[in-house]
């Protein structure tokens, strides 16, 4: 189970509407919301993996050390939602390490993981690993081997590998229809879909491949009342604001439905 934290404002569908100039100026939703998703799974007796934006991390520290508290794993989504395809090497650099450490302070423990914003690594920018390698982290998930208009690498490969860097890439899980790779990892698939939908795509995963399955989500997933952003195209609040009501009761299914663990556990990492 792993939960990508970042506010509705910070998403890259509304990177036209606001820039991180403008964020300080917004009412904070994700610290609520991801205190929410916490007591969720408390009840549920499940451990995730939090991968948190370093700008979350330095203005709610006691949110990052309830994550760590109770037994999640903490993991970095870079500092501000900025692409991985939008920085050169140093930018990067900058970006990632200065989230490692806001996310160290605040949590007291060892950051080895990290995820792209938008899962931007792809095959102009695969030099992120040799970074993430030198910054110190032992794991990616920052690939999803599918047709996207705004992401995918579908020609990569579908399971945990062994990069040549010498670090460990986890793709978001995939299933094959007629020989092409379909999301089924969580984001907007699984508000889109009815849950039964959902459910026989992951077992059909779990019954045909030996891989362990995981799951994504945004804490501004759980919010229906979150602020319409009418300024954003189409396409873009289509996408993000898709059946919000619906998610929390589908995530309790979920939940309910399999036994979940946080990714070091899960893919058993170092």
């Amino acid at each position: 189970m792993t939960v990508d934290v970042e506010d509705y404002f910070q998403v890259s569908a509304f990177e036209s509407v606001f820039t991180p100039d403008d964020w300080p100026e917004i009412p904070l939703r994700v610290e609520d919301n991801t205190h929410r998703l916490l007591d969720i799974f408390a009840e549920f007796n499940v451990k995730s993996t939090f991968f948190t934006l370093g700008w979350v991390g330095k203005r709610c520290p006691g949110l990052i050390k309830r994550i760590v508290d109770e037994g999640h794993e903490l993991a970095s989504h870079g500092l501000n939602h900025r692409r991985a395809t939008t920085m050169d090497r140093q930018a990067f650099i900058d970006d990632v390490q200065t989230s490692k450490a806001i996310l160290e302070d605040a949590g007291g423990v060892a950051i080895k993981g990290y995820r792209a914003p938008s899962f931007s690594v792809n095959d102009t920018n695969q030099w992120i690993y040799e970074v993430l390698v030198e910054l110190g982290f032992t794991y990616s998930s920052s690939t999803y081997p599918v047709v996207h208009d705004l992401y995918g690498v579908p020609d990569w490969p579908r399971f945990k590998h062994e990069r040549p860097e010498g670090i460990t890439e986890i793709p978001v899980p995939t299933i094959v229809k007629k020989g092409n790779n379909v999301g089924i990892g969580g984001g907007g698939y699984f508000r889109l879909y009815p849950y039964w939908l959902s459910k026989k795509r992951i077992e059909r995963f779990m019954q045909t491949e030996s891989a362990p399955y995981s799951f994504y989500f945004h804490p501004w997933e759980i919010d229906p009342q979150q602020p319409r952003i009418n300024q954003a195209p189409l396409k873009s609040k289509v996408r993000h604001y898709i059946n919000l009501s619906k998610m929390e009761g589908k995530l309790k299914l979920l939940l309910a439905d399999y036994r979940w663990g946080t990714m070091q556990d899960a893919y058993e990492l170092k």
